[in-house]
């Protein structure tokens, strides 16, 4: 429920953006705001998310993100909201989702234990995109019907929901312990083991490219919507849960295929492979039916390519260094993105939206052909992986 509200809000605010400036440069500036504190702050927050109780960490960061909904509603619907005060809130949202984001991540294996995390891992992204899904689609409905203020609302009081079930959990209290002076070391000690531990940078690495400059194409989404497809508001929904939908059939595939280690590996090969094709196809559309079509099969490249990576980062860490490896696969796949965003928005504004997104499509072909050269990397990190697990 929650995670509708949060795609029903992102669908509204980028259109509130558009009516708001009608340049596809500022909606590259707020995506560019809602991202750079996630940049500055990433790495201090898995330090953090390592030393304190999770579940109380989520807590109080759902807490605050729906008060920000709630404001960004009652601006909107006072009719005093400027693009100053949207990307006032983006800010805020993505500094705290900047611990949301990686304590969510660590508190996986926490609920279910190592044994399950790759299907877990899964299935909290099969209902993370059936959200995406959901959430765009029942957007452009409700913006013609109850305004972009009514969307984020709803986003507001959809965050009960979640800390509703956070609360009923029944999961033993996280000791806290004290970070004291050494915040420098133990941000230091996490960047330590992924420069050393090759395998890891190379996954982070690809994830920084693809989701930093390939997948920024989606800044343009709503001007393709309105001004290339001619389909609204409501067209700009389904394009976005057209990407939702092909995330979730791309997600049971993948639950019910083996998590051997070859299979890890040929999910990232068709991942990355399937996202930059699918996106330069996005690009060249004239017809509604074929970019909703690309759009699945993005959704379904994306799936492949984040829950793997996923897995395999998670699989690799010792539980000590957990939080700060997954901040900084936080950091990996969003520090790059407001540099994207803001050169997406650029390029969009002054060579057109369809160029701008041809040359995402580069970037994830690029990707891809980089992941080719390391697969044979990433497999000797597997085997000796396996090979400790056992003799354990």
């Amino acid at each position: 429920m929650s995670l509708i509200g949060t795609w029903m809000q992102s669908v509204a605010q980028a259109w509130l953006v558009l009516k708001l400036t009608n340049s596809s440069l500022m909606l590259g500036v707020v995506s560019f705001a809602g991202f750079m504190p996630i940049v500055l702050v990433a790495l201090f927050a898995g330090v953090v998310v390592d030393h304190v109780d999770r579940r109380r960490l989520i807590l109080a960061a759902q807490t605050l993100l729906m008060l920000s909904a709630f404001a960004l509603s009652a601006l909107t619907w006072t009719g005093v909201v400027r693009v100053e005060h949207v990307i006032i809130l983006a800010a805020l949202n993505g500094f705290v989702s900047s611990f949301d984001m990686p304590g969510r991540q660590a508190f996986v294996v926490e609920m279910v234990g190592r044994e399950d995390l790759p299907n877990a891992i899964s299935m909290n992204s099969m209902i993370f995109n059936g959200a995406r899904m959901l959430g765009p689609a029942v957007a452009g409905l409700l913006i013609a019907i109850i305004g972009v203020a009514g969307c984020f609302f709803l986003n507001g009081l959809s965050f009960l929901a979640v800390i509703w079930s956070l609360l009923q959990m029944d999961i033993p209290r996280r000791e806290a312990r004290k970070i004291g002076t050494e915040m420098m070391r133990q941000v230091r000690a996490g960047l330590s083991y992924v420069w050393h531990h090759r395998p890891t940078l190379w996954l982070l690495a690809l994830v920084a490219i693809n989701s930093g400059f390939a997948v920024q194409y989606t800044v343009l989404i709503p001007l393709f919507a309105r001004d290339l497809l001619h389909s609204g508001a409501r067209g700009y929904g389904f394009l976005m849960a057209a990407q939702g939908l092909g995330a979730v059939l791309s997600a049971i595939v993948m639950n019910s295929r083996s998590s051997a280690p070859r299979a890890l590996r040929q999910n990232l090969v068709f991942g990355l492979f399937c996202t930059a094709v699918a996106i330069a196809a996005f690009g060249m559309s004239h017809l509604m039916w074929l970019s909703l079509v690309a759009q699945m099969f993005i959704g379904a490249g994306l799936m492949n390519h984040m829950v793997t990576t996923n897995t395999m980062l998670q699989l690799f860490v010792s539980d000590e260094l957990r939080g700060r490896v997954m901040s900084i696969y936080t950091l990996s796949f969003i520090g790059t993105a407001p540099i994207g965003s803001l050169g997406v928005g650029f390029v969009g504004e002054h060579l057109g939206p369809r160029i701008a997104v041809m040359m995402c499509g580069c970037f994830g072909l690029f990707c891809a052909i980089l992941l080719l050269t390391r697969l044979g990397l990433i497999a000797q990190a597997q085997e000796e992986r396996e090979s400790l697990m056992f003799s354990s």
